[in-house]
């Protein structure tokens, strides 16, 4: 059946996305009537927050730049506050096709993470070097710990139910790659499951990533850290049924 769209929060993390963000927001909002979006501005110096508002989203401000794991962290405590079922993580540079909500929220139904995969047979997505490595290697390790087949763990375009809401609500890691690779490994080892829905990538609306040499091996040694940290934290508590929503 999957979780109401009208229960499900779009959860959008911000900087400097003014070019984007309005259209981003409106076409999540046209492609699926009824639900709600909350664009968590990370200390954008431009007009990120005055946009995103005009577009229909609702806007929570964040002083100064904390990093995708601290927007992130904003909008699971603002879920769990306000009792959604299902918080959706689309990025607000268009990468993200909103159309593929309902296919994660449907497999939620059974697990409580569903990551939209790019390297799982949908899209023409390419990962070369040593992201490419570190991508594979990171899916290996996470996957034995999900006991679930993973192919890609470093995807920011996925799906919580109510027990990673009231999880992350409490613990969310706002270190680099928390959004990511410390915030499964962390549900994973509380107990909760995780599996992923193949997902077709589009091209950045506006601005180009970086895919110079030298940031590509900053990133594989910084995710071999990001991994390190992630299995020497302490296991969390896995919520019990009285703290998730009914």
């Amino acid at each position: 059946m999957g979780t109401a769209l009208g229960q499900t929060l779009i959860v959008m993390p911000a900087y400097n996305e003014s070019q984007s963000v309005g259209r981003v927001v409106s076409e999540t909002r046209a492609t699926l009537p009824g639900i709600t979006v909350l664009v968590v501005d990370d200390g954008s110096t431009d007009g990120t927050s005055d946009v995103a508002r005009a577009a229909g989203a609702l806007v929570a401000t964040l002083p100064f730049n904390l990093g995708v794991g601290g927007a992130m962290r904003v909008g699971f405590r603002y879920a769990a506050e306000h009792g959604f079922h299902a918080v959706v993580q689309i990025d607000a540079d268009g990468q993200h096709d909103p159309a593929t909500v309902a296919a994660l929220l449907e497999r939620l139904d059974d697990y409580d993470i569903v990551i939209g995969a790019r390297f799982a047979g949908e899209g023409a997505y390419v990962m070369r070097g040593p992201r490419r490595w570190a991508s594979w290697v990171l899916a290996r390790v996470i996957s034995r710990t999900a006991r679930s087949k993973l192919t890609d763990t470093t995807s920011g375009f996925r799906a919580s139910g109510p027990r990673a809401i009231e999880l992350f609500s409490r613990e969310y890691p706002a270190e680099y790659l928390g959004d990511t690779i410390e915030s499964l490994v962390l549900a994973c080892r509380a107990g909760l499951t995780a599996t992923q829905v193949p997902t077709a990538m589009r091209h950045r609306s506006e601005g180009a990533p970086s895919q110079s040499p030298v940031r590509a091996a900053i990133y594989l040694a910084r995710a071999t850290l990001a991994l390190m940290f992630a299995y020497a934290r302490p296991k969390a508590k896995a919520p019990s049924t009285s703290e998730v929503p009914a």
